[in-house]
Protein backbone atom coordinates (compact mmCIF):
# COMPACT_ATOMS: atom_id res chain seq x y z
CA UNK A 1 0.00 0.00 0.00
CA UNK A 2 2.93 2.23 0.90
CA UNK A 3 3.89 2.20 -2.37
CA UNK A 4 0.87 3.28 -3.81
CA UNK A 5 -0.15 6.66 -0.87
CA UNK A 6 2.27 8.89 -3.18
CA UNK A 7 3.12 12.40 -2.69
CA UNK A 8 0.07 13.40 -4.02
CA UNK A 9 -1.60 11.45 -1.08
CA UNK A 10 0.32 13.90 1.18
CA UNK A 11 -1.37 17.26 -0.43
CA UNK A 12 -4.56 15.76 -0.08
CA UNK A 13 -5.52 11.97 1.41
CA UNK A 14 -7.92 11.17 -1.25
CA UNK A 15 -7.36 7.05 -0.93
CA UNK A 16 -7.27 7.26 2.87
CA UNK A 17 -10.94 8.76 2.84
CA UNK A 18 -11.59 6.49 0.70
CA UNK A 19 -10.66 3.62 3.01
CA UNK A 20 -12.42 5.31 5.38
CA UNK A 21 -15.45 5.73 4.20
CA UNK A 22 -15.23 1.99 2.61
CA UNK A 23 -17.96 0.76 5.38
CA UNK A 24 -20.54 2.87 4.67
CA UNK A 25 -20.16 2.18 0.88
CA UNK A 26 -20.92 -1.36 1.97
CA UNK A 27 -23.77 -0.46 4.19
CA UNK A 28 -25.65 1.85 1.02
CA UNK A 29 -25.32 -1.90 -0.81
CA UNK A 30 -26.65 -3.51 2.49
CA UNK A 31 -29.35 -1.40 2.84
CA UNK A 32 -30.56 -1.40 -0.53
CA UNK A 33 -31.08 -5.39 -0.53
CA UNK A 34 -32.67 -5.48 2.86
CA UNK A 35 -34.93 -3.00 1.75
CA UNK A 36 -35.53 -4.91 -1.23
CA UNK A 37 -34.82 -2.17 -3.45
CA UNK A 38 -32.99 -4.48 -6.73
CA UNK A 39 -35.76 -7.04 -6.33
CA UNK A 40 -38.18 -4.27 -7.17
CA UNK A 41 -35.77 -2.56 -9.90
CA UNK A 42 -36.12 -5.71 -11.78
CA UNK A 43 -39.75 -6.72 -11.73
CA UNK A 44 -40.38 -3.29 -12.81
CA UNK A 45 -40.58 -3.01 -17.04
CA UNK A 46 -39.17 0.47 -16.72
CA UNK A 47 -37.31 2.74 -14.34
CA UNK A 48 -38.70 4.20 -11.62
CA UNK A 49 -39.13 7.80 -9.39
CA UNK A 50 -37.69 7.53 -5.84
CA UNK A 51 -41.64 8.49 -4.70
CA UNK A 52 -42.19 5.25 -6.25
CA UNK A 53 -40.08 3.51 -4.93
CA UNK A 54 -40.83 4.70 -1.54
CA UNK A 55 -44.29 4.09 -1.59
CA UNK A 56 -43.51 0.19 -3.09
CA UNK A 57 -41.03 0.11 -0.46
CA UNK A 58 -42.48 2.04 2.65
CA UNK A 59 -40.17 4.12 2.80
CA UNK A 60 -39.29 7.78 3.02
CA UNK A 61 -38.77 10.09 0.24
CA UNK A 62 -35.65 11.83 1.37
CA UNK A 63 -34.29 8.48 3.17
CA UNK A 64 -35.03 6.86 -0.52
CA UNK A 65 -33.89 9.21 -2.84
CA UNK A 66 -30.98 10.07 -1.00
CA UNK A 67 -29.96 6.60 -0.77
CA UNK A 68 -30.96 5.57 -4.65
CA UNK A 69 -28.61 8.70 -5.41
CA UNK A 70 -25.80 7.00 -3.47
CA UNK A 71 -26.32 4.00 -5.39
CA UNK A 72 -25.99 5.99 -8.79
CA UNK A 73 -22.96 7.71 -7.21
CA UNK A 74 -21.51 4.05 -6.73
CA UNK A 75 -22.53 2.96 -10.28
CA UNK A 76 -24.79 0.53 -8.94
CA UNK A 77 -27.37 1.83 -10.64
CA UNK A 78 -28.15 4.47 -13.38
CA UNK A 79 -30.59 7.79 -13.43
CA UNK A 80 -32.44 9.89 -16.31
CA UNK A 81 -34.12 12.77 -15.45
CA UNK A 82 -37.72 13.24 -17.26
CA UNK A 83 -39.62 16.76 -17.07
CA UNK A 84 -37.38 17.65 -13.66
CA UNK A 85 -38.17 14.11 -12.37
CA UNK A 86 -35.37 11.48 -11.32
CA UNK A 87 -36.31 7.78 -12.56
CA UNK A 88 -34.20 5.02 -11.06
CA UNK A 89 -33.03 1.44 -12.79
CA UNK A 90 -30.84 -1.00 -12.17
CA UNK A 91 -27.39 -2.05 -14.05
CA UNK A 92 -26.38 -5.19 -15.35
CA UNK A 93 -24.67 -5.80 -12.43
CA UNK A 94 -27.14 -5.48 -9.83
CA UNK A 95 -29.66 -7.53 -11.58
CA UNK A 96 -27.30 -10.37 -11.80
CA UNK A 97 -26.00 -10.14 -8.57
CA UNK A 98 -27.82 -8.25 -6.17
CA UNK A 99 -31.41 -9.26 -6.67
CA UNK A 100 -33.04 -12.04 -5.02
CA UNK A 101 -34.17 -13.71 -7.88
CA UNK A 102 -30.91 -14.13 -10.04
CA UNK A 103 -29.42 -17.58 -10.41
CA UNK A 104 -26.40 -15.67 -9.54
CA UNK A 105 -27.82 -13.73 -6.41
CA UNK A 106 -25.43 -12.77 -3.67
CA UNK A 107 -28.58 -11.70 -1.98
CA UNK A 108 -27.91 -13.68 0.67
CA UNK A 109 -24.23 -13.20 1.39
CA UNK A 110 -25.44 -9.89 1.84
CA UNK A 111 -27.64 -10.15 4.43
CA UNK A 112 -25.18 -12.37 6.01
CA UNK A 113 -22.44 -9.58 5.89
CA UNK A 114 -24.74 -6.85 6.84
CA UNK A 115 -26.37 -8.68 10.01
CA UNK A 116 -23.75 -11.32 11.34
CA UNK A 117 -20.12 -9.92 10.20
CA UNK A 118 -20.50 -6.37 10.34
CA UNK A 119 -21.65 -6.22 14.24
CA UNK A 120 -18.66 -8.58 14.93
CA UNK A 121 -16.41 -6.29 12.95
CA UNK A 122 -17.62 -3.84 15.78
CA UNK A 123 -15.72 -5.08 17.99
CA UNK A 124 -12.07 -5.51 16.13
CA UNK A 125 -10.36 -3.86 18.54
CA UNK A 126 -10.86 -6.24 20.77
CA UNK A 127 -10.22 -9.31 18.56
CA UNK A 128 -6.98 -7.79 18.27
CA UNK A 129 -6.31 -7.20 21.73
CA UNK A 130 -7.84 -10.66 22.98
CA UNK A 131 -6.40 -12.69 20.32
CA UNK A 132 -10.02 -14.63 20.11
CA UNK A 133 -13.05 -14.06 18.56
CA UNK A 134 -15.80 -11.84 19.56
CA UNK A 135 -19.23 -14.12 19.57
CA UNK A 136 -19.50 -13.53 23.47
CA UNK A 137 -19.28 -9.41 23.00
CA UNK A 138 -21.16 -9.81 19.90
CA UNK A 139 -24.08 -12.00 20.35
CA UNK A 140 -23.73 -13.24 24.37
CA UNK A 141 -22.29 -16.70 23.31
CA UNK A 142 -19.16 -18.75 24.82
CA UNK A 143 -15.97 -17.99 22.31
CA UNK A 144 -14.86 -21.71 22.34
CA UNK A 145 -18.00 -23.00 20.52
CA UNK A 146 -18.20 -21.04 17.11
CA UNK A 147 -21.10 -23.17 15.25
CA UNK A 148 -22.91 -22.25 18.35
CA UNK A 149 -22.69 -19.16 17.64
CA UNK A 150 -23.18 -19.60 13.99
CA UNK A 151 -26.16 -21.87 13.79
CA UNK A 152 -27.96 -20.16 17.49
CA UNK A 153 -30.77 -20.36 15.57
CA UNK A 154 -33.00 -20.99 12.72
CA UNK A 155 -32.97 -18.34 11.18
CA UNK A 156 -28.91 -17.74 11.52
CA UNK A 157 -28.67 -21.19 10.63
CA UNK A 158 -30.59 -20.06 7.30
CA UNK A 159 -28.49 -16.79 7.04
CA UNK A 160 -25.03 -18.72 7.26
CA UNK A 161 -26.29 -21.58 4.41
CA UNK A 162 -27.16 -18.91 1.72
CA UNK A 163 -23.89 -17.53 2.61
CA UNK A 164 -22.15 -20.49 1.75
CA UNK A 165 -24.77 -20.85 -1.36
CA UNK A 166 -24.11 -17.73 -2.81
CA UNK A 167 -19.94 -18.04 -2.44
CA UNK A 168 -20.39 -21.77 -4.55
CA UNK A 169 -23.23 -20.68 -7.10
CA UNK A 170 -20.05 -17.38 -7.46
CA UNK A 171 -17.26 -19.52 -7.20
CA UNK A 172 -17.48 -23.24 -7.46
CA UNK A 173 -17.04 -24.11 -10.76
CA UNK A 174 -13.59 -22.55 -10.92
CA UNK A 175 -13.10 -24.42 -7.63
CA UNK A 176 -13.97 -28.06 -8.86
CA UNK A 177 -12.59 -27.43 -12.54
CA UNK A 178 -9.19 -26.13 -10.43
CA UNK A 179 -7.45 -29.97 -11.40
CA UNK A 180 -9.15 -32.79 -13.32
CA UNK A 181 -11.01 -34.73 -10.54
CA UNK A 182 -12.16 -37.30 -12.57
CA UNK A 183 -10.04 -40.48 -11.38
CA UNK A 184 -11.73 -40.38 -7.75
CA UNK A 185 -14.88 -41.98 -8.41
CA UNK A 186 -16.84 -41.46 -5.12
CA UNK A 187 -16.44 -37.67 -3.63
CA UNK A 188 -17.48 -36.49 -0.12
CA UNK A 189 -17.73 -32.95 0.75
CA UNK A 190 -17.18 -32.85 4.15
CA UNK A 191 -18.86 -30.11 5.97
CA UNK A 192 -20.87 -29.64 2.59
CA UNK A 193 -23.67 -27.13 3.81
CA UNK A 194 -26.20 -26.55 1.12
CA UNK A 195 -24.63 -28.86 -1.33
CA UNK A 196 -23.87 -26.04 -4.06
CA UNK A 197 -20.38 -27.16 -4.45
CA UNK A 198 -21.02 -30.58 -4.71
CA UNK A 199 -23.65 -29.82 -7.36
CA UNK A 200 -21.24 -27.84 -9.28
CA UNK A 201 -18.57 -31.31 -8.28
CA UNK A 202 -21.37 -33.25 -10.04
CA UNK A 203 -22.21 -31.15 -12.98
CA UNK A 204 -18.47 -31.21 -13.79
CA UNK A 205 -17.67 -34.99 -12.97
CA UNK A 206 -21.49 -36.92 -13.66
CA UNK A 207 -19.55 -40.35 -13.62
CA UNK A 208 -18.35 -39.62 -9.75
CA UNK A 209 -20.90 -40.36 -7.08
CA UNK A 210 -20.76 -37.18 -4.66
CA UNK A 211 -22.38 -36.61 -1.17
CA UNK A 212 -22.36 -34.20 1.15
CA UNK A 213 -21.78 -35.13 5.05
CA UNK A 214 -22.91 -32.91 7.40
CA UNK A 215 -24.59 -31.87 10.78
CA UNK A 216 -28.23 -33.14 11.56
CA UNK A 217 -29.55 -29.95 11.77
CA UNK A 218 -27.72 -28.54 8.45
CA UNK A 219 -28.69 -31.74 6.25
CA UNK A 220 -32.22 -30.92 7.40
CA UNK A 221 -32.28 -27.25 6.56
CA UNK A 222 -30.75 -28.07 3.20
CA UNK A 223 -33.26 -30.41 2.13
CA UNK A 224 -35.91 -28.07 3.20
CA UNK A 225 -34.58 -24.93 1.45
CA UNK A 226 -31.55 -25.72 -0.79
CA UNK A 227 -32.33 -29.28 -2.75
CA UNK A 228 -33.58 -28.80 -6.12
CA UNK A 229 -36.13 -31.45 -7.10
CA UNK A 230 -33.98 -34.74 -8.80
CA UNK A 231 -31.23 -33.60 -7.16
CA UNK A 232 -27.53 -35.01 -8.18
CA UNK A 233 -25.94 -35.26 -4.78
CA UNK A 234 -26.83 -37.12 -1.77
CA UNK A 235 -26.57 -36.09 1.83
CA UNK A 236 -25.11 -38.11 5.10
CA UNK A 237 -25.54 -37.17 8.38
CA UNK A 238 -22.51 -36.83 11.01
CA UNK A 239 -19.97 -35.03 12.69
CA UNK A 240 -16.62 -35.39 11.30
CA UNK A 241 -14.04 -33.88 14.47
CA UNK A 242 -16.13 -36.40 16.62
CA UNK A 243 -17.67 -39.36 14.84
CA UNK A 244 -16.49 -41.56 11.48
CA UNK A 245 -16.74 -40.28 8.00
CA UNK A 246 -18.05 -42.37 5.03
CA UNK A 247 -15.21 -43.71 3.07
CA UNK A 248 -14.36 -41.81 -0.34
CA UNK A 249 -12.05 -41.36 -3.51
CA UNK A 250 -12.09 -37.89 -2.81
CA UNK A 251 -12.53 -36.03 0.40
CA UNK A 252 -13.92 -31.77 -0.15
CA UNK A 253 -12.91 -29.62 2.59
CA UNK A 254 -14.08 -26.19 1.38
CA UNK A 255 -14.01 -23.28 4.10
CA UNK A 256 -13.19 -25.67 7.02
CA UNK A 257 -9.29 -25.54 7.40
CA UNK A 258 -9.51 -21.79 7.72
CA UNK A 259 -12.28 -22.41 10.80
CA UNK A 260 -9.73 -23.76 13.19
CA UNK A 261 -6.01 -23.82 14.53
CA UNK A 262 -3.56 -26.28 13.36
CA UNK A 263 -3.89 -29.08 16.02
CA UNK A 264 -7.67 -29.36 14.91
CA UNK A 265 -6.71 -29.52 10.90
CA UNK A 266 -4.15 -32.25 11.58
CA UNK A 267 -6.80 -34.26 13.33
CA UNK A 268 -9.57 -33.99 11.11
CA UNK A 269 -6.73 -34.38 7.94
CA UNK A 270 -5.37 -37.68 10.19
CA UNK A 271 -8.63 -38.83 10.48
CA UNK A 272 -9.42 -38.69 6.78
CA UNK A 273 -5.87 -39.88 6.03
CA UNK A 274 -6.28 -42.72 7.80
CA UNK A 275 -10.01 -43.58 5.90
CA UNK A 276 -8.56 -42.45 2.63
CA UNK A 277 -7.13 -45.43 0.96
CA UNK A 278 -3.92 -45.25 -1.59
CA UNK A 279 -3.79 -43.02 -4.56
CA UNK A 280 -7.18 -41.10 -2.96
CA UNK A 281 -6.80 -37.46 -1.68
CA UNK A 282 -8.37 -34.39 -0.37
CA UNK A 283 -8.82 -31.19 -1.85
CA UNK A 284 -8.68 -28.30 0.59
CA UNK A 285 -10.78 -25.09 -0.80
CA UNK A 286 -9.74 -21.65 1.01
CA UNK A 287 -8.32 -18.24 0.55
CA UNK A 288 -4.51 -18.48 0.13
CA UNK A 289 -1.96 -15.91 1.39
CA UNK A 290 1.19 -15.12 -0.53
CA UNK A 291 4.03 -16.79 0.87
CA UNK A 292 5.28 -13.17 2.23
CA UNK A 293 2.06 -12.42 3.52
CA UNK A 294 1.69 -9.40 1.97
CA UNK A 295 -1.88 -10.25 0.07
CA UNK A 296 -3.82 -10.75 -1.56
CA UNK A 297 -5.47 -7.80 0.71
CA UNK A 298 -9.19 -10.44 0.67
CA UNK A 299 -6.96 -13.38 1.95
CA UNK A 300 -5.81 -10.69 4.75
CA UNK A 301 -9.35 -9.54 5.62
CA UNK A 302 -11.13 -13.01 5.23
CA UNK A 303 -7.79 -13.92 7.87
CA UNK A 304 -9.32 -11.10 10.08
CA UNK A 305 -12.44 -12.47 10.08
CA UNK A 306 -11.27 -15.81 11.02
CA UNK A 307 -9.53 -13.93 14.22
CA UNK A 308 -13.13 -11.92 14.82
CA UNK A 309 -15.44 -14.52 14.24
CA UNK A 310 -13.55 -18.35 14.53
CA UNK A 311 -10.37 -19.64 15.68
CA UNK A 312 -8.56 -20.21 12.45
CA UNK A 313 -6.79 -18.02 10.06
CA UNK A 314 -6.18 -17.91 6.32
CA UNK A 315 -2.85 -19.40 5.37
CA UNK A 316 0.15 -19.35 2.72
CA UNK A 317 0.42 -22.59 0.53
CA UNK A 318 3.41 -23.68 2.35
CA UNK A 319 1.70 -23.75 5.85
CA UNK A 320 -0.90 -26.55 3.87
CA UNK A 321 1.75 -28.07 2.67
CA UNK A 322 3.09 -28.55 5.86
CA UNK A 323 0.14 -29.99 7.66
CA UNK A 324 -0.91 -32.35 4.33
CA UNK A 325 2.64 -33.78 4.19
CA UNK A 326 2.76 -34.05 8.42
CA UNK A 327 0.05 -36.50 7.80
CA UNK A 328 1.33 -38.42 5.31
CA UNK A 329 0.01 -36.62 2.13
CA UNK A 330 2.34 -36.77 -0.82
CA UNK A 331 2.27 -34.83 -4.45
CA UNK A 332 0.85 -31.93 -2.93
CA UNK A 333 -0.40 -29.11 -5.63
CA UNK A 334 -1.60 -25.81 -5.72
CA UNK A 335 -4.15 -23.66 -7.60
CA UNK A 336 -4.82 -19.99 -7.32
CA UNK A 337 -7.89 -19.36 -9.09
CA UNK A 338 -7.03 -15.70 -9.26
CA UNK A 339 -10.66 -15.17 -7.57
CA UNK A 340 -11.87 -15.27 -3.98
CA UNK A 341 -10.64 -18.81 -2.65
CA UNK A 342 -7.94 -21.18 -4.02
CA UNK A 343 -7.69 -25.10 -4.01
CA UNK A 344 -4.92 -27.75 -3.29
CA UNK A 345 -4.76 -30.98 -4.07
CA UNK A 346 -3.07 -34.09 -2.05
CA UNK A 347 -2.75 -37.79 -2.69
CA UNK A 348 -2.64 -40.34 -0.23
Amino acid sequence: MAEHLSQSELDYPFKLLEYFNGFRVSKVIFSACELGVFDLLLKSQEPLSAQHVARELSTSVDGTERLLDALVGIEILEVETTDGTAFYSSTDVANLYLAKGSAKSLHDMIIYQSQTIYPLWNNMVDAVREGKNQNEKTFGLPPEDIFQAIYRSEEEMLKFMGLMNSSWVLDGHDIVTAFNLSCFQTIVDLGGCTGALAREMAKAYPSSSVTVFDLPQVVETAQKHFCPENDAVNFQTGDFFSGEIPPADLYVLARIIHDWPEEKCLMLLKKIYDTCKPGGGVLLVDAMLFENRRGPVMAQIFSLNMLVQAEGRERPPSEYTHMLNKIGFHNVQVCRTGKSYDAILAIR
